[in-house]
């Protein structure tokens, strides 16, 4: 099922947003924002996009760093391309990219095709925006992968009334052992469910990446379904 970029229009003066879309067929589906990495709307995210809009979820990944280089699409294999993504993440205003993410929730909502119910799934800066737009979007649900510095967001958690779902890798360099424990116990409410994969890295779900493990990212993705089902 292919997509297509179709223009966001963002809060503000700040003008179009593009984002890459597809939908499934009839009415009625729910709607679902991907959340990039910090390697752009590349073939990763557009190819997650097709998955769930496959699934029924009309679906939509919006080009969160388009206001500092727009059409960002960076293959993290490569490490010149690789670094390029982190230097984005340092340039990136995180505030104003939950605005930009409501901003595809809202579009998402007032699709023909959608139900009027929207979640939110990120993966690594995605995953973090994730958790940030449960305490900061209108998102119905949330689904984190691997999201980074959430240790540091814990406080708010009580402020968290939607489900709220997070995958987090055991080797996880980026969220160390002392983090994974600070956020298993901090999340303890109904509405938050934490796995912690054993024996994966940080990105065990990008299928093209090289810490891809298959039987972790079909576990974790089971999960993720089952809840934006259940959820929408």
């Amino acid at each position: 099922m292919t997509g297509n970029m179709i223009s966001v229009e963002t809060s503000g003066a700040s003008g179009q947003m593009g984002a890459y879309m597809a939908t499934p067929d009839g009415e009625g589906a729910p709607g679902l924002v991907i959340i990039q990495e910090v390697f752009g709307v590349n073939d990763f995210i557009r190819a997650t996009v097709e998955a769930y809009a496959a699934k029924s979820f009309v679906t939509a990944a919006p080009d969160i760093f388009w206001r500092l280089e727009p059409g960002v699409q960076l293959n993290p294999n490569k490490e010149e391309e690789f670094n390029r993504g982190i230097e984005l993440m340092g340039q990136f205003d995180q505030p104003t990219g939950i605005d930009d993410i409501q901003a595809t929730i809202t579009t998402l909502r007032n699709h023909p095709a959608c139900n009027g119910k929207v979640g939110v799934l990120g993966f690594c800066l995605g995953g973090r925006l994730a958790y940030m737009a449960a305490l900061g979007t209108d998102a119905d649900v949330a689904v984190s992968y691997y999201g980074v510095g959430i240790e540091t967001m814990l406080d708010q958690a009580g402020n968290i009334k939607i489900p709220t779902l997070l995958h987090i890798a055991e080797d996880d360099g980026f969220v160390p052992p002392e983090a994974q424990a600070a956020i298993k116990d901090g999340l303890t409410a109904d509405n938050f469910d934490v796995h912690i994969y054993p024996g994966v890295d940080h990105g065990f779900a990008r299928f093209t990446g090289m810490h891809y493990d298959e039987a972790a990212a079909n576990l974790a993705n089971e999960r993720s379904l089952a809840l934006l089902n259940s959820a929408l």
